[in-house]
């Protein structure tokens, strides 16, 4: 891979770039912690929930789809008019709306009415962010932070998520296996977790609402080059519709085995409890908040995009021998190797996108781009939930979900690799 030389800006100090956190910034930090410890806790049980309630594989499939469509939805307007209507008030009102589908999911077992909660609420079945807040909370960082700590604080942040998705799957476990061996049934243990999601929901609607107005966006120039805007963007448009393809193509294939049906995987196929379940996923997001964390040394080394690129490629292959694997001990060490390389590329392509588009766009494609990625993972868990659960086809949906996400590699590499993040040529 081609070499930035390590004088270059991007390398400016990982403590530095934590420690110039303002009020705001540490504030949303905090929300990120509570919001994905709240999606590890749910994600290890929310399949073996509604089995539970007496669900079956395809019925599971397609709420897991419609959970993520719905997201789609809901992010494309929020994040999209996050910068106009305020974005505290998105933030705010993303929270509420995990607060709604945890109680919903919490008070029945009518499926029309999971499907209205899934599609109209906040739920993650993946583990990973979902909703609008992801966009949001990237463009308020970015308006606060120099172009040289940029990757940096993406990568803490990174860290602080996977750090606490970690210990949220570590909880569910232990909670409910605690409660199974109360004596409990399987559907109440199982629905303390989704309540518990629900309590989540309103911590981070409390701590958003003391955000400060200094995280709105900055007022923009009237365009003067007749370049209509779609979804908020304007001059940006043509680069984040490239990405928004390539990440709903990586995405697609990551949503054949998200973290719910991957634990429902090891559940059916070796009789894994959800103590252990709980372990498993703990080890596998700490390696992933490492990785996370040493993306911005390798960015700063080698440059944005042959980071996604080459730590991505290698972690994909691990992913198609998880299934292979002749026994549970193997299964979970490669599971965990390949944690420990598949989110490098979380912080490098959230700082890439934040550097090629407009300064007042950023919202916008944050959000666009983050719709993309949910609408590729909507479409894969009802195609491959049936897949899982039957003894023959079991390994299929991890063979496609890494074959896909290799040839997303191959094609990002193709178009981006001669188009350097801005402060990349300025060093080079």
């Amino acid at each position: 891979m081609p070499e930035i030389p390590p004088s270059t800006p991007l390398d400016s100090g990982l403590v530095a770039s934590l420690r110039g956190l303002d009020r705001n910034g540490r504030l949303l930090f905090a929300t990120r912690v509570l919001r994905m410890f709240g999606y590890g806790f749910l994600a290890v049980v929310l399949v073996l929930y509604l089995a539970a309630l007496g669900l079956g594989p395809v019925t599971i499939g397609v709420i897991l789809t419609l959970t993520l469509v719905g997201d789609t939805l809901i992010s494309l307007w929020l994040t999209t008019s996050a910068d106009r209507i305020g974005r505290r008030r998105v933030l705010v009102a993303g929270s509420l709306l995990m607060v709604g589908a945890g109680l919903v999911f919490a008070v029945t077992s009518w499926v029309p009415l999971l499907i209205l909660a899934a599609t109209i609420g906040v739920i993650s079945p993946t583990g990973n962010e979902v909703g609008p807040f992801l966009a949001v909370e990237q463009a308020a960082l970015s308006q606060a932070t120099p172009d040289a700590r940029r990757t940096p604080t993406f990568a803490w942040y990174g860290l602080a998520g996977y750090v606490a998705t970690a210990v949220g799957a570590l909880s569910a476990g232990l909670v409910s296996q605690a409660l199974l061996g109360a004596g409990s049934a399987p559907v109440d243990a199982y629905r303390a977790i989704v309540v518990g999601y629900a309590v989540v929901g309103i911590a981070m609607a409390v701590v958003f609402g003391r955000v400060g107005h200094e995280v709105e966006a900055p007022v923009a120039p009237p365009a003067d080059d007749g370049i209509r805007r779609r979804l908020g963007l304007g001059r940006s448009k043509g680069i984040v519709a490239r990405l928004s393809v390539l990440f709903a193509l990586d995405s697609f294939g990551g949503g054949f085995v998200p973290q719910s049906l991957m634990a429902y995987w090891f559940h059916l196929h070796y009789g894994v409890q959800p103590a252990i379940l709980g372990g498993i996923f703990f080890g596998a997001n700490l390696l992933a908040a490492v990785s996370s964390l040493s993306a911005s040394r390798l960015a700063a080394r080698f440059g944005l995009v042959n980071t996604m690129v080459f730590t991505h490629l290698p972690s994909n292959v691990l992913l198609i021998l998880v299934p292979l694997m002749p026994n549970l001990p193997l299964a979970i060490l490669v599971l965990l190797l390949r944690f420990s390389l598949s989110q490098m590329d979380v912080p490098t392509r959230q700082s890439y996108v934040m550097a090629v588009v407009e300064p007042g766009e950023r919202s916008a494609a944050a959000g666009v781009t983050g719709i993309a990625k949910t609408t590729g993972a909507s479409i894969s868990p009802a195609l491959s939930a049936p897949l899982i659960a039957s003894a023959g086809f079991a390994a299929l949906p991890f063979l496609l979900a890494g074959g896909l996400k290799i040839v997303y590699d191959l094609l990002l590499w193709r178009a981006f690799s001669a188009r350097p993040a801005p402060e990349e040529r300025r060093s080079g």
